[in-house]
């Protein structure tokens, strides 16, 4: 019969329904390259947060924000350059008439406040390290400006071979503060302080060898 009949689809091919649009992937495949898209986003966000555990010693910094900066320590209370320096407004007396008889050496100074703020007494000392030195009023103590207090000093002999044999020209260290600045200053007390002093060492080390 020779006519053109319709064409039988051969091996390996397919009938286009007409029916159906030629644009654009199926909607069930849409579907699934979706499905496939979504599932590989969570996979690569699971390998990212996995790799900044481990690089971090076992803490998720990817997903902590980061700290607060830490503020600086306050600065310090501005001094007050208007008051004196506390060396130049404070002065101490050696009180003692003889020397004080004992295993230790004890004896009165009165300290003085001529002006200014307040200054604070924070450490009582001496130069040698074979003595040491406690007071009464212990430190840190406080005096007002235009008064006096009376401090008794306590010196004991810890190391003969590291006293002088004979003090020369001793000095007593005192830690000053007022609103203005911190000083040690060292005040030398006079002779008669000096030979009190030497006395002393000389009866606390009387029976040892130097």
């Amino acid at each position: 019969m020779n006519g053109v009949g319709p064409v039988e689809p051969g091996e390996d091919t397919y009938v286009r329904n007409p029916a159906l649009p030629t644009e654009g992937p199926p909607h069930g495949r849409l579907a699934r390259l979706r499905h496939r898209y979504h599932r590989h986003h969570r996979a690569v966000l699971a390998a990212a947060t996995a790799t900044a555990v481990l690089a971090g010693g076992g803490y998720l910094y990817a997903t902590r924000p980061h700290p607060a900066p830490v503020p600086p320590f306050p600065s310090p209370v501005p001094r007050d350059t208007a008051a004196p320096y506390p060396s130049q407004v404070v002065d101490v007396v050696y009180l003692n008439d003889v020397p004080s008889r004992g295993a230790d050496f004890r004896f009165d100074v009165l300290l003085s406040v001529l002006s200014g703020p307040p200054v604070t007494v924070t450490r009582v000392a001496q130069p040698y390290a074979g003595l040491t030195v406690t007071s009464a009023p212990r430190a840190p103590f406080r005096t007002a400006a235009g008064s006096s207090r009376k401090i008794i000093v306590t010196m004991r002999v810890t190391e003969c071979e590291k006293v002088p044999g004979n003090a020369g020209l001793p000095f007593l260290d005192v830690t000053l503060r007022n609103t203005r600045a911190i000083q040690t200053h060292s005040f030398i007390l006079g002779s008669r302080y000096a030979q009190h002093l030497s006395e002393a060492l000389q009866v606390a080390c009387s029976n040892s060898s130097r």
